[in-house]
């Protein structure tokens, strides 16, 4: 695949890997960028993860034909992006390492022989001259590892942003760019809000013509959208008007309290609500729909005197990546004792600038009319 008239994709699809990172489901596969910037000093953006090593190998030879690579840039130690450092180090023995400091001291623990003479250890600002391209290097640590650096192309105007807008899906797969984008970023990188903004700020001070990220599309036209989204979802603000539903239900009466509570709330006019299942939903999938809503309701039996399972993992995995700036409303079931809504405030008491409203609503075991009641009740502070 061809960038620019020098600069080529040599990255490879995977559609073989059921869960990214272990946890995530990707249902169209993932994508391990790299790219050459072809020029006197030949130069290889990123490796692949080691399921991919072969076929990368076979595209990286196709392009470079007779060329030996000068550099090898990394912009991420990750395995899924780095397991073929080894391989090209041994076959490419004059070929230098260009990567951060932070990146050289964690570079041993993937890989075990000394490289120290081989490295270019850069910061902030730093150029390097390929012949007609000149790279400059931008650090942006906790995007989401502490040693990541973006590379900024000053003649062809290309940034290489390492995990920086990537998305979940194979290269070959048409799909709307911000769901599973939106699913990637707050799952993985979501935590470091703060960060993704600080590399923003830098970025808006570079004129950009395209972005090469390490997972997903490159993105060449209408890169303000993409700018956009990513300063949205890292400053923690709401994409969209609307209300989660996020609930689990171990007998069905919770799930239908929810039903009615959904019923409720599109009568009201609310156009985007959105109802899951924690037992059943994916639950990086519900993850991306808390941030990107306004507004969020949790219902969860009580179990073993504490919260139901799931519930318990949602509301930790929000926790996690820094869920804030919501309004939240709280339904607790329990036959004898209810306890969940209790636990759930504790959990979100944590959580910065989480408005719970009133009422909190307790079921003993199955909807009645005071429950309808109060579910109405509930529903005018959504609307």
């Amino acid at each position: 695949m061809q960038i620019t008239d020098k600069i080529k994709y040599i990255g490879v699809n995977d559609k073989t890997l059921d869960l990214f990172e272990s946890q995530y489901i990707i249902p169209n596969g993932v994508s391990y960028n790299s790219y050459i910037i072809q020029d006197e000093k030949t130069t290889i953006m990123d490796t692949v993860d080691k399921r991919a090593v072969s076929e990368w190998i076979n595209n990286m030879e196709k392009e470079l034909g007779e060329t030996k690579p000068a550099y090898l840039v990394v912009s991420h130690l990750e395995p899924d992006h780095s397991a073929g450092i080894n391989i090209l180090v041994e076959k490419y023995p004059e070929m230098k390492i260009i990567l951060s400091k932070k990146a050289a001291d964690m570079l041993p623990q993937f890989i075990n022989k000394d490289l120290s003479e081989k490295l270019i250890i850069v910061k902030e600002g730093d150029e390097i001259s390929l012949g007609e391209h000149k790279l400059t290097f931008v650090m942006a640590p906790m995007v989401h590892w502490p040693e990541v650096m973006f590379t900024y192309d000053q003649t062809e105007k290309v940034l290489f942003s390492a995990d920086g807008f990537g998305k979940f899906g194979a290269l070959d797969v048409e799909e709307d760019w911000a769901c599973e984008a939106r699913r990637y970023y707050f799952n993985i990188v979501g935590k470091y809000g703060m960060q993704v903004q600080a590399i923003l700020k830098k970025a808006a001070n570079l004129e950009i013509k395209t972005i090469c990220p390490l997972h997903g599309p490159i993105l060449t036209e209408n890169l303000e959208y993409y700018i956009n989204k990513y300063d949205i979802w890292s400053s923690y603000k709401p994409e969209d008007e609307g209300v989660l539903i996020a609930y689990n239900s171990i007998h069905g009466n919770t799930g239908k309290a929810v039903e009615k509570l959904a019923e409720m709330l599109r009568e009201k006019g609310v156009e985007n609500v959105v109802v899951s299942d924690l037992s059943r939903a994916d639950m990086a999938e519900v993850i991306e729909d808390a941030f990107r809503y306004d507004k969020m309701i949790i219902a969860s039996p009580t179990y073993d005197a504490g919260l139901f399972p799931t519930t318990e993992k949602f509301l930790r995995h929000l926790k996690a990546k820094n869920y804030q700036n919501r309004k939240v409303g709280l339904i607790e079931n329990g036959s004898w004792a209810p306890m969940a809504a209790k636990h759930m405030q504790e959990i979100l008491k944590d959580m910065k600038d989480i408005s719970i409203c009133e009422p909190i609503i307790t079921i003993k075991t199955t909807m009645n009319d005071e429950t309808v009641n109060k579910l109405e009740e509930l529903a005018e502070q959504f609307v």
